[in-house]
C-alpha cells in the first residue's frame, strides 16, 4: 500500500513532432530522375526553395487521397485559380498512381492529365535492388505539336550500388546523334560524394561529342550528419554547369529543443523540437552572354525555414529580385489540412502581392513521438510512445529492424522488396530509422 501511495511521478518529456512533409513527395519519382540531379544536397535545397511559397495572385488547391478499399493506388488533384481579374484562366491536372508494393515507391506506373501540355503523360518505373538496376521511361501520349526532343519521351537505364550510380536516357527511337540522351555517373567516398552528367543541348544535330566540357556537368559534394531528419546534417556543394556557370550551395538542418510550458499538455511535457532548415545558393557566369550592368553575371538565393510544432511553419527566402515569407498551418488529421499564405515583395516595383494555397492529404501516415532526455535539454535520446507505430523490418541493409510504419518507404517487412538506399544517398533518404538502446527495465530510449 505504500509503494502505491509513494508511486514516482512520469518522467519528463521532450516532444518530437513530425516533420511537415517526409519523405518529400519528389522523393516518390526519383527513379525516373538521374541521380546527379538529387544529389549533392539538391532535393532538400529545392524543397526548401520551393515547397509552401505560393505563386504570387494565386490561389492553388491539391488533393492527394487514395481509395481505403485498395490502397496501392492514389490521386494527386491541383487546381489553380487566379485572384485577380488578369485574364489568366484556370488551371488544373490530375495524377493518378499505381504502386505495386505498398513499401516500395520504385516500382510504379501513373498517368498525368492537364489543361495545359501535355495533355496525357504516361510514366512506369521498375527497380530490381537485389541486382540494383532499373528501368523506367516517361511517355507523352497527347500532345498538340511535338517540337522539341522531350516532347517524344524517353527511356532511360541506371544501375546502382552501395558507393556507385550510372545511368543513361534516351529516346525511345533514337538517332546516331541523339544517342545518348543524357548519361550520370555519381560515386561517394565517406563523407565526399562526385558526379559528372553529360547533356547536350536539346535538338542538337551534332555528333555525340564527350570531349567537349560544353555538354557536361560536374560536381563535388561533402556531407557530414545523420540520414535521419531527428539529427541534424549539413551540405556543402560545388558544381561546373556546361564549363560557363559555376555553382555553389549550401545545405544545413538543425534540431534543436527548447523548454515549453503549454498548459494543454500533461505535466511532464517540459520540452519540444524543433527543425531549423538552411539554405545556401550562388550562381556565378564564368562566360557567355553578360548585361552590361553585371546583374545576370551572378544570382543567388537564401533560404531558411523552422518548424515550431506539428502545426506552424514557418519559412523565408531572399533573392536579387524579390523576396518571400511563408506561414503553413497545418491540422494532422485523417486526412490531413494544410492552409499556407505566402507575401511576395517586388523590389523592382516595391509591390507585395499574396498567394494562397489549400493541401488536403491522405498519402503518408505520420508518427508522433516523445523523447526522455533525463530532463536535460538538447540530448539525442528519444522515447516513442506513439501505439502501433514501429513495425519490425527483417531488411539486412539497414542499421537497425525497427522503423515508423508510413515514414519508412524503403525498408520494410520482405526483404525481397528492399530499396537499396544507397543508390541515391539523399538529404532527406526515404529509410527513416530509429535507433533503439534499453537503458532500463520501463524504458526504451532511442536515438
Amino acid at each position: 500500500m505504500g509503494n502505491w501511495l509513494n508511486k514516482e511521478p512520469p518522467p519528463p518529456m521532450v516532444l518530437v513532432p513530425p516533420l511537415f512533409d517526409f519523405p518529400p513527395l519528389a522523393a516518390r519519382t526519383r527513379m525516373l530522375v538521374p541521380a546527379y540531379d538529387l544529389l549533392f544536397g539538391k532535393l532538400a535545397l529545392r524543397c526548401l526553395f520551393e515547397d509552401y511559397f505560393e505563386e504570387a495572385r494565386q490561389f492553388t488547391a491539391k488533393l492527394m487521397l487514395k481509395p481505403i478499399d485498395d490502397p496501392h493506388v492514389d490521386l494527386i488533384t491541383t487546381v489553380s485559380s487566379p485572384l485577380d481579374k488578369s485574364g489568366e484562366k484556370i488551371e488544373g491536372n490530375a495524377l493518378f498512381r499505381w504502386q505495386r508494393d505498398l513499401d516500395d515507391p520504385h516500382n510504379f506506373m501513373d498517368f498525368f492529365v492537364s489543361t495545359h501540355e501535355p495533355i496525357l503523360r504516361v510514366r512506369s518505373c521498375a527497380f530490381y535492388p537485389k541486382y540494383g538496376l532499373g528501368a523506367f521511361g516517361t511517355l507523352p501520349m497527347l500532345i498538340s505539336d511535338r517540337k522539341d526532343s522531350n516532347d517524344f519521351g524517353m527511356v532511360g537505364l541506371r544501375y546502382g550500388s552501395e558507393n556507385l550510380s550510372i545511368g543513361t536516357t534516351l529516346m525511345p527511337f533514337p538517332s546516331p546523334v541523339e544517342f545518348p540522351r543524357s548519361a550520370w555517373a555519381v560515386g561517394r567516398l565517406g563523407a565526399l560524394t562526385a558526379g559528372a552528367k553529360y547533356l547536350p543541348p536539346s535538338g542538337s544535330k551534332t555528333d555525340v561529342d564527350f570531349i567537349n566540357l560544353d555538354n557536361w556537368n560536374l560536381a563535388i559534394g561533402y556531407g557530414l550528419g545523420s540520414s535521419s531528419p531527428l539529427s541534424p546534417s549539413f551540405n556543402v556543394c560545388l558544381e561546373l554547369a556546361k564549363k560557363s556557370q559555376l555553382i555553389a550551395s549550401f545545405y544545413q538542418h538543425v534540431v534543436v529543443q527548447r523548454r515549453v510550458k503549454n498548459p494543454f499538455e500533461e505535466n511532464q511535457i517540459v520540452g519540444i523540437t524543433n527543425y531549423i532548415d538552411f539554405g545556401f545558393e550562388l550562381k556565378t557566369r564564368l562566360k557567355g552572354d553578360q548585361s552590361s550592368n553585371g546583374v545576370d553575371n551572378a544570382s543567388f538565393q537564401v533560404a531558411a525555414s523552422w518548424q515550431a510544432n506539428k502545426n506552424f511553419l514557418l519559412k523565408a527566402k531572399l533573392a536579387p529580385s524579390n523576396s518571400s515569407v511563408a506561414l503553413s498551418f497545418k491540422s494532422w488529421w485523417k486526412p490531413s489540412f494544410t492552409f499556407s499564405i505566402s507575401a511576395v515583395r517586388e523590389r523592382m516595383h516595391g509591390t507585395m502581392s499574396y498567394g494562397f494555397g489549400l493541401r488536403v492529404e491522405d498519402l503518408r501516415e505520420a508518427c508522433y513521438e516523445r523523447a526522455d532526455p533525463n530532463y536535460i535539454m538538447l540530448a539525442q535520446t528519444k522515447e516513442h510512445l506513439a501505439e502501433g507505430v514501429l513495425v519490425i523490418s527483417t531488411n539486412d541493409r539497414c542499421s537497425n529492424p525497427i522503423s515508423p510504419r508510413g515514414i519508412s518507404t524503403a525498408c520494410q517487412k520482405n526483404s525481397n522488396h528492399t530499396t537499396n538506399s544507397s543508390e541515391i544517398f539523399l538529404s532527406f533518404p526515404l529509410c527513416f530509422i530509429i535507433y533503439s538502446l534499453p537503458i532500463s527495465s520501463n524504458h526504451l530510449i532511442q536515438f
